[in-house]
């Protein structure tokens, strides 16, 4: 018996409620669901080949694929990486081969599709190539590095944009023709509130949805809120960051290239946006002294100390007030004068090392602590340095038949311009003294 009194199910989420229905609504991807776009062209073929959607969250993955489905008359199943085990996928890959014995093909959608082992992404190939399926995946990691060769030898991998703010707009502005009435935001918090999103448009109606449902004074007088009373209603999204995956790997590229390229500015940024998003800090001074001896090295011999005295001090101090010798030592690196003469100079004499083997120091620098070797010609010869002119005696160092090689070039920048004059004066003195 139906119980009258009953409360009404609630309605679905607003994000729900605005989910395209055809290809043409989905903002933000148009270089893909465009007539010149991938996507579109598929569509207009009538033909779909597997796909791995690779993009942000809240960027249309899901919505794509079914509509993707629909376009070209495919059935529509799903499966969730985060849910769903061997069974889940012996059950789906059944029902469709079911299905194609009866004239009908599967399109089959994977959520989180970098979550499956490679053994369970192995288990989709048979039903890809043989046809009972044509899969569409979703990713927010890269393709290359998270999925089998094989799956993405039979798949094409299409980038999906991060939503910019012309499209987060038309998604606010389609939720209030919904809705019929308009966000009661200034225009500066209409701005942040796209902004906190961080190009996410599922995230961005879900706290549209949160205003329509608070902002409503009990007699029902609309309140314009601005930025600092938004920020107080609100959180914020955090940002997408993975320590282990490549968000993290292109946060520390774009650190290390600004720093580099002696832009404190973007430096700072990019550090920000580590330690804002959860790094480690002490990861972070990792990569920093790392800096100091590959890109800076003699060129500034203090930048390594630099960055070894704000470990030091932010072990002492601790978050946030240590934070702060972290960013000394960031700037410090990003305007001191560059070379990677050091870094250079490690690579040749590593390799130089291994292909030489086993030669032997000059007799005239070994040790002899014995007769015997005194006897055999140890030490015969050895120059004391300290003793010739100039402090430089000019002898050989290299084994017997190995030529001389320069690993160390250093540039004509900072500390590293006067070793490149006190290098060229030795090697003048050591042609002069037959070295």
């Amino acid at each position: 018996m139906t119980d009258l009194f009953a409360a009404p199910a609630p309605p679905p989420p607003l994000a729900d409620r605005l989910r395209p229905q055809t290809l043409v609504e989905v903002v933000g991807q148009e270089h893909l669901t465009g007539a010149d776009g991938a996507i579109g062209r598929m569509v207009a073929a009538g033909r779909l080949a597997s796909l791995i959607l690779w993009g942000p969250p809240g960027t249309g993955k899901t919505t794509i694929a079914r509509l993707l489905a629909d376009a070209v008359g495919l059935r529509f199943a799903m499966v969730s990486a985060v849910f769903s085990g061997v069974a889940d996928l012996k059950k789906v890959f059944a029902e469709a081969q079911d299905a194609a014995r009866l004239g009908e093909r599967t399109l089959l959608f994977v959520d989180e599709i970098h979550r499956f082992n490679r053994a369970q992404q192995d288990s989709f190939l048979p039903y890809v190539e043989n046809g009972t399926v044509t899969l569409v995946g979703a990713t927010t990691e890269n393709p290359s590095f998270e999925l089998n060769a094989a799956l993405l030898s039979r798949a094409q991998v299409l980038v999906l944009n991060r939503l910019d703010e012309a499209a987060m707009e038309t998604l606010l502005a389609r939720a209030e023709a919904l809705e019929e009435r308009t966000l009661p935001l200034t225009e500066d918090a209409r701005a942040a509130l796209i902004t906190s999103a961080d190009g996410d448009g599922r995230f961005l109606l879900n706290q549209a949805e949160t205003l329509f449902s608070v902002t409503l004074s009990p007699e029902g007088a609309r309140e314009l809120l601005n930025p600092q009373a938004l920020s107080a209603l609100l959180h914020r999204r955090m940002p997408v960051y993975d320590k282990d995956r490549e968000g993290h790997y292109n946060l520390i590229s774009a650190l290390h290239k600004s720093l580099r390229g002696s832009d404190p500015q973007a430096a700072l940024y990019w550090m920000a946006r580590m330690l804002v998003a959860g790094e480690e800090p002490l990861y972070v001074l990792r990569r920093l002294v790392r800096f100091a001896s590959e890109d800076v090295g003699l060129a500034d011999p203090q930048a390594l100390v630099q960055c070894l005295a704000a470990k030091d001090a932010y072990d002492f101090l601790g978050s946030p007030e240590g934070e702060l010798a972290i960013v000394q030592a960031c700037l410090y690196l990003a305007t001191a004068p560059k070379s990677n003469a050091v870094y250079a100079a490690q690579k040749a004499a590593w390799k130089s090392a291994r292909e030489t083997g086993s030669l032997m120091p000059p007799a005239n620098i070994l040790n002899a602590p014995t007769k015997l070797m005194k006897d055999i010609g140890y030490g015969a010869g050895y120059a004391y340095d300290h003793d010739a002119k100039d402090g430089f005696s000019g002898a050989n160092y290299w084994p017997d038949g190995m030529a001389r090689v320069d690993f160390y070039k250093p540039v004509e920048r900072g500390f590293e311009a006067k070793i490149r004059e006190r290098l060229a004066w030795w090697d003048k003195l050591r042609a002069e003294r037959g070295g």
